[in-house]
């Protein structure tokens, strides 16, 4: 509360009358509650020089209405500029790759870089959060073309891996038969059983000799 133009006390929570006199009476009011600052759409140069479009949200609450307002002007506008510049410090000291790799980061160093300040204003800060990075036009391309080839390099290694064991088992199944004539043979009838599913008619010729080629072919040599 104000009186004549100085400070005179805190008022607690109720209502209040005042005589009508020609002295003048104001009261400065506050929301105590948790509030939130966001600063929008900052476009700022990375180390690398790529543009970017940041935002960052501030959580925070008045400690000390005193400190707020009889010994700073506009805390909420001082809040604003020292997280942006904050902002601004730690990313144009990294570079593109470096600020997706580490978007915690971002949030940590405002974080401790505004946290002494937000004090003197007499505000405690609880959090900072970076929502949105956004990538110009052509940058983003790129990146969704280096994601592409990522993803198909992954995809050939894994294939090829596929492959090597495909051919590995095949060998070792060739190898197998190769000192096994009896594993040879189940493996030729199997084949041939399959064959067979897909035919729907067969007509033998040989002669007499047609039982003895049967006989070779299902059966093993001693």
């Amino acid at each position: 509360m104000y009186v004549d133009g100085k400070h005179t006390q805190i008022l607690d929570n109720g209502t209040y009358y005042f005589w009508v006199n020609p002295i003048p009476i104001q009261v400065v009011t506050a929301d105590m509650r948790k509030l939130q600052l966001e600063i929008g759409g900052q476009d700022i140069l990375t180390k690398d020089k790529a543009a970017l479009r940041i935002t960052i949200f501030t959580q925070y609450e008045i400690v000390d209405i005193v400190k707020a307002f009889e010994k700073n002007k506009d805390y909420d506008k001082q809040l604003y500029v020292n997280v942006q510049l904050a902002l601004r410090e730690f990313v144009g000291t990294l570079t593109l790759d470096e600020i997706l790799d580490k978007k915690e980061a971002v949030s940590e160093f405002v974080l401790a870089n505004v946290k002494k300040f937000a004090e003197d204003l007499g505000l405690k800060i609880n959090n900072v959060g970076l929502r949105d990075i956004i990538l110009p036009g052509d940058v983003k391309e790129i990146m969704n073309q280096v994601l592409i080839a990522t993803k198909q390099a992954q995809a050939n290694i894994k294939m090829r891996r596929e492959e090597t064991a495909s051919a590995r088992s095949l060998l070792n199944t060739a190898k197998l038969m190769e000192e096994n004539e009896m594993l040879f043979k189940l493996k030729e009838m199997e084949y041939i059983e399959k064959i067979a599913t897909k035919i729907n008619s067969i007509s033998l010729s040989g002669g007499s000799v047609i039982v003895e080629q049967l006989k070779d072919l299902f059966t093993t040599k001693k």
